[in-house]
């Protein structure tokens, strides 16, 4: 493929790629730059594309992996390494004993809450806060994985309701 079909072949697939990279980040501005890091990235390695390949799966696994290396670079960033003297602000949050009863209070008050529920949807909730995941709470209790989540919702929505008041 000479340079100047390489080339138009890139722009026409422009607004293709816009939507592609809109799914990928739900941002419009995010969306605009991660497509403009795509088609300079294609543009750079032209030469390293086979004539025979097909070109738009090409183009669209660099936007893939340009998404997940800017991705991963934004959770590094986040994350917090406490260099201080005995880990000072990390330490800090420590509560003191008055909170601590406090929120073990509140956490029996929301305990008895829960155990009013009805058992069909106080299980599901529980075990979702346990940590189970949605396909393996449908898979102990026997039940669609749908019903599942319906019942999480629906129990959400209710303990809502019923510790509007609460605090």
């Amino acid at each position: 493929m000479n340079g100047c079909n390489f080339t138009n072949q890139l722009l026409q697939m422009q607004p293709e790629m816009m939507a592609f990279a809109y799914r990928l980040t739900a941002n419009r501005e995010e969306a605009e730059d991660l497509l403009q890091d795509t088609s300079l990235k294609v543009l750079d390695n032209e030469t390293k594309y086979v004539s025979d390949t097909n070109f738009k799966g090409w183009v669209y696994t660099i936007m893939r992996h340009i998404f997940i290396n800017n991705y991963r670079r934004a959770v590094r960033e986040q994350t917090f390494a406490d260099t201080t003297a005995e880990n000072y602000y990390l330490n800090q949050g420590k509560s003191e004993p008055l909170d601590d009863a406090e929120r073990r209070y509140d956490l029996n008050e929301l305990r008895q809450v829960v155990s009013r529920l009805p058992r069909e949807f106080r299980r599901p909730f529980t075990m979702h806060i346990a940590g189970f995941k949605y396909r393996e709470i449908a898979q102990r209790l026997s039940i669609p994985l749908g019903t599942v989540k319906s019942r999480i919702y629906v129990t959400r929505q209710r303990l809502q309701q019923l510790l509007r008041d609460f605090r």
